[in-house]
Parts: C-alpha cells; structure tokens; sequence
C-alpha cells in the first residue's frame, strides 16, 4: 500500500445528487460535487462554469494605488525600471508579464533574476548595488521582495525607490517601501489571498490600464499567469480557478514561439489542449530548470523571443538543462538514501552536506517528504554555511516553524507547504533538535502516515462508460484545492496482470459486476505489490480514457491497491460504521439493508434455538444465523435484524446472552431509526 489511510469522504444525500443530474451532469460529476460539498445546482455550476467574473478589481489589493502612482511617474519621467524576479516558474513567468507590460506602456525597463547558487533568493544588495550602477530608479519585485526590508532601506540610501509585488507571507516587518502589495498581508482586505507571484503581477499589469482594457492585459498574458499559478502549486479555487481555466485556452493558441516549441518538446500533441497536468508535468520542470542550474535567463528570453528559431533554441536548451536536473537529482537522492536511518527513528528529516547543488534539493527534499511520510529539511554547506530547502507533509506549517527557529537562522521565508533558509552551520545541531520537537509537537508523538482523500466509491462498475468518464473533464484544471478525481472500488478480481515499461509499472485487467476493466498503476511492479492473477482488491483510482488505434476505451489510473477484506469483515465494518452515525454510500446500505424475509428467517432460528430464557449470543451463533439458504452469508443484514429487533422491543440482549421478549401488539420493524437510515441512504425518501 502507497498510503496508510483512505479517507472516503461522506456520500452527499441522494435527493442532491438526483437534483444535479436533473441539471444534466453526469452520474459520476454529481457523486464527485456532492461528495466535495458541492452539492446545490446553482452552487455547482458557479463552480464548474466559473470565468471573468470571479476576477476582483486589482485596487482591492492594499497599496495598489500607491505602486500605480510611482510606475507611473517612472514611465512618465523616464526613469530606468528594473523588474527584479525570482528564478523559479512563478517568478520568470511574472518578470517576463510585467516587462512586457512596463515596455509597452512607453517605459524604460530592463529585468532581472539573481543567480540561484551566487546571490539566493531575492533582493540582495550587490544586485541593488549593480543596478543602481546601470541607472536604475525603481526597481519592481515580482514574486519576492515582502522579507526584504533591510535591502528595500539600502536601495533607498542608493536613490532606488522599491515596489514589491510579492505573494508570500510577511514577517513582522513590513519593508518600507514606496508601496507594498501582497495579498497575504494582515492589513489587506483582498478577498483571495491565494494568488501566486505571477498572478500578482497580473492585477498590478491591469491596474496601470484603464478598466476598459483590463481584459486585454489577461488576453495578451493569461497563459503566463496559468503557467506560473500552476507551477507553485496554488490553490485552484476562486480567482485561480477562473484563471488558469481561460488561461490554458489561451496556452493553447500562444503566439509566444519559444512556448509552442516547449510544448512540443514536451510531448503535446498538435491538436490537444493543455491542461494543468501538462504544465505540471510538461512545461514547469522544464522552465525551473533553467532557474536550478542558474541559468534563470534563458527561461526568460525564452518567454519573451518573438523569434521563431530563437525560440526552438531556447526550448531545446531548457530540456537539456532538466536532464541534467534529473541527473544531478537522482544522485544526491541515492546519497540521502544511505545517510538515513531505516526504519527512521526521528520526527522528521534533517539532513547536511556539501557538495550538494542547491538549485536541485528542493525536489529532493519532496521525493524524501513522500516516501517517509514526513516534514523534510536539506541543507548545503559551503565555507561554514548553509542554504536550506524544505518541504512538508501531514499539514506540518513550515514558515511557522521556521519562524520558531528564526533565532538559529540568517534568513528565511516561504509558504506552508515549501521554504527556504539560511543557516551558519553550526546552528544546524539545535535547529535539528528543535523541528524535531515541532513536528512530535504537532503529531502528538504519533508517526505521521501517508493519506489520501478518496471522493466517492463505485457501486456498480456499469457507471465507468467512456461518456461518464469524459464528462469529468469539466471540473477541470484540476490542483490543489481541486485534486484529480478518485474513486474506490471495492473487491474487484484480478483477471491478469503484469509488469509493462521495463518492469516500472503494474497493468492489470479487472473484473466487477460482470465488468472487465484495464487498470495501471505507474511505479509499483507485480512483486512489490504482491499482486496475482485471482487475488480480490480494493483499489483506488482515477478514471480515463486510453485512445490506441482509433479505439477509446476507460482505464483506471491506480493511486493504491490493498487486499479486499472477506465479505463478513466487509459487514461487520460498515455495521460498526452505521452505529457510529457515519455516512454510507447507496451500495453499501445496500449490503446492510434486510428485507421483511430476512426478519422473518432470523425470528424463526432464533425461536428454534433459544430453548431457555437466554441464548448464547456469541459468534458461532451469529455465522449460523448469517447463513442463508442459498449457502451464502448475510452477515451485516444479520447485525442489522439483531439491533432493529432489539431497538423495537422483541428481544433483549446483555453482554453476549440474548432472550426473546414476544410482545403482546405488533411491532413495525420499518420504524426503527437505523431502517429509517438505510432506507434515506438508498434514496427512498418515503420512509
């Protein structure tokens, strides 16, 4: 098993469904909307149709006015404008929209990204110091820049006044700048804090036009806006949502000839459309390679050239840079692979080396995060210091943590889920111990486990058709706040299986309901999964289609598989479950749920057996009166009928001793709250 724990979300109410699928969504649409709190029509469409209406006027942002005013009066002055990004996606993409912008406005702009290994994360003061050199008057940050206040007051004693469009969280210390515009600040009362770098950049672009050509700003950027929102993983809700929506549409038919030649040589076919998995899997390792191997420029001129050929180039020259990436990466993994311990003994992973390449441990540091289950730290060391990466797991606030430990630290900064810092070495020591006692802090002392969300599960493997499958793609752009789809199935039957690409992968053939159904499970193989041909699983999943000449047929995408519990397990959970008031899907009641028969058949064994006052209640009792004529065991319908009898007066049970009660009026069975309950979760609303 990939993940300790499936948590399936609670099934939404059956009168809810019906009414989303009255308004023409699909079966599977609306168990996934329900399922996900989306469960009212009007609500549901808002959210599946959502465009530029859920776009918030730029001036809500706190200092928008303030940074208008001063790019203005450098356009307008013809002062030399420096906009000053960051080396990842996010922060290429907002330096590439934002020059374009200032350029195009009549300004006199130049850009520029620090080198990743020589200079770090945002403003430094030998870059201010350069650009001050080179002319510069105003320098406008992109994606960095709330962190830095002591560098903000240095430009200013150079005659450089500093903008800082940023999306990061602050510290105490706002920076003294000429304006300050973050959606995260405490003071801003923007109603979506969730904007990446880029998409910052997008509003301060649409706030130095009139209303009128907001639109064409989105227009002439919103590919870049998608791209960067994408890659740094921000929330695909709201804003976001509509914007990496019309921005994919937009990507599709980019006229930016070194894109085109990306998404080519990342394998998108001419006629398709891209989708978030594409930038997150085509064009995002490609572009942050060029910022990991310090060569953030190239990602840039690769954006801006309106040169076909220049283009190619440069596209060619970002997927070399990620084989070198992968290279380097897979290396120094294997060395943090004998550096740990096995099994690990400590609340999280902090590890210390030089030599390592720092524009590559940050995906290091998420590969260790999964595959341990826990909050990871790297650091590399060089002349007596170190420049840390970090990435989280199990909800764990890395920038809250880092800001506990601020006093072993030089600099730091960051998201939730990843971070960055600076650290002399040998403060390392007492950092270790101290993430240590934050994350025990925040588990509890427990081992953190790998989870999943799971939205729904299948019950009848005849809702998996290639047109339900394909009507999916309308909650698309799916990301974080808006995962991929999956589903569970439960005791599906293994028709075959068998290793494919060089042993890497698991591809099965599934039977259920009289289904047969292709299954894939990328990285896992036949013997790591201990999977053979007539074994019964449990898998989770997400659906889709698999075109092979000309021919479209459904394929589950496995996110895990574990062994299917007997049937008797099976029951004995779900009863447990419906005690408990926990919510259970249609098929689910359905095992639970007995019939007037199955009443009838329990009270006569029960008569025949119980030849004193008290009948022996135990298990062996309880698999002969779970056994039906046809041979078969009704086991969760037998706890049902025993429960049902009991709540309604007709037999009395203490401990394991159970006496029949025969009352004297007859007893309606149907009335009972448990019966009550199956019967609303099957659908029928009359009871």
């Amino acid at each position: 098993m990939k993940y300790q724990q499936w948590n399936l979300r609670r099934p939404g109410k059956a009168a809810a469904r019906r009414a989303l699928e009255q308004s023409g969504l699909s079966s599977l649409c609306a168990s996934l909307l329900c399922a996900r709190g989306l469960d009212d029509p009007e609500q549901a469409a808002r959210f599946l149709f959502s465009g530029p209406e859920r776009f918030h006027n730029p001036f809500l942002l706190k200092d928008m006015d303030k940074a208008v005013a001063r790019i203005r009066r450098a356009i307008d002055g013809r002062e030399l404008i420096c906009v000053y990004g960051d080396y990842d996606v996010d922060g290429i993409t907002a330096t590439c929209l934002l020059t374009e912008t200032l350029a195009s406005l009549g300004g006199e702009v130049t850009s520029y990204i620090p080198d990743r290994s020589e200079e770090g994360y945002g403003l430094n003061p030998r870059a201010v110091t350069r650009l001050a050199d080179q002319g510069v008057r105003l320098i406008v940050t992109v994606d960095c820049g709330i962190t830095a206040a002591p560098e903000v007051e240095f430009a200013r004693s150079l005659g450089v006044d500093v903008v800082v469009t940023d999306h990061h969280h602050c510290k105490d210390r706002i920076p003294d700048a000429a304006a300050v515009v973050d959606p995260r600040r405490p003071d801003c009362p923007y109603p979506f804090p969730e904007l990446a770098g880029v998409g910052v950049a997008l509003k301060t672009a649409q706030a130095l036009v009139p209303p009128e050509d907001r639109e064409k700003i989105f227009l002439r950027f919103g590919e870049l806006a998608a791209i960067g929102t994408v890659a740094d993983v921000m929330k695909l809700t709201d804003e976001n949502r509509s914007l990496v929506r019309m921005g994919l549409e937009l990507l599709a038919h980019t006229g930016r000839p070194g894109l085109r030649a990306l998404l080519r040589e990342a394998g998108l076919e001419p006629q398709a459309v891209p989708t978030a998995v594409t930038i997150g899997y085509g064009l995002a390792p490609r572009i942050n390679a060029a910022g990991r191997m310090e060569q953030a420029m190239v990602a840039l001129e690769m954006l801006l050239t309106r040169d076909e050929q220049r283009g190619e180039e440069l596209a060619q020259a970002l997927c070399h840079l990620n084989r070198e990436r992968q290279a380097i990466e897979l290396e120094i993994f294997e060395q943090c692979a004998a550096m740990l311990d096995d099994p690990m003994d400590a609340p999280c992973i902090v590890l210390a080396r030089e030599g390592w390449h720092q524009g590559v441990v940050g995906i290091v540091a998420s590969r260790l995060a999964e595959k341990h289950s826990c909050p990871t730290f790297m650091i590399c060391l060089e002349h007596g210091q170190g420049k840390g990466s970090c990435r989280s797991f199990g909800g764990f606030n890395l920038f809250a943590a880092l800001e506990r430990c601020a006093d072993l630290l030089d600099q730091y900064g960051g998201h939730e889920m990843a971070a960055g810092f600076t650290i002399r070495e040998e403060n390392i020591p007492q950092l270790t111990a101290r993430l240590n006692e934050l994350v025990a802090a925040h588990t509890g002392g427990r081992p953190m486990e790998a989870a999943v969300d799971v939205d729904a599960e299948i019950e009848h493997c005849g809702r998996l058709t290639a047109p339900e499958v394909e009507s999916l793609a309308a909650l698309e752009p799916f990301g974080t706040g808006n995962p991929k789809p999956v589903f569970l199935l439960r005791g599906a039957s293994v028709v075959s299986c068998c290793d494919v690409g060089g042993g890497r992968h698991l591809k099965m053939k599934l039977r259920r309901d009289g289904v047969v159904l292709d299954a894939i499970f990328f990285s896992a193989n036949c013997a790591a999964c201990g999977v053979s041909a007539g074994e019964r699983l449990d898998v989770i999943f997400t659906p889709q289609i698999n075109e092979f000449r000309g021919s479209r047929t459904v394929q589950l995408q496995l996110c895990d598989l574990r062994p299917a519990p007997t049937r008797a397990q099976l029951e004995q959970e779900l009863f447990q479950r419906l005690q408990e008031g926990e919510e259970l899907s249609r098929w689910e009641a359905g095992l639970l749920l007995p019939s007037r028969q199955d009443f009838a058949r329990l009270w006569r064994f029960l008569e025949h057996s119980c030849t004193g006052d008290w009948l022996d209640a135990g298990p062996a009792l309880l698999r002969q009166a779970a056994r039906q004529p046809d041979g078969r065991c009704a086991y969760g319908r037998t706890l049902v009928c025993l429960y049902v009898m009991g709540d309604r007066g007709l037999i009395r049970m203490e401990r394991q001793r159970l006496r029949l009660c025969r009352p004297e009026q007859k007893v309606d069975l149907e009335q009972a709250e448990m019966m009550r309950r199956l019967r609303r979760l099957l659908g029928d609303e009359t009871i």
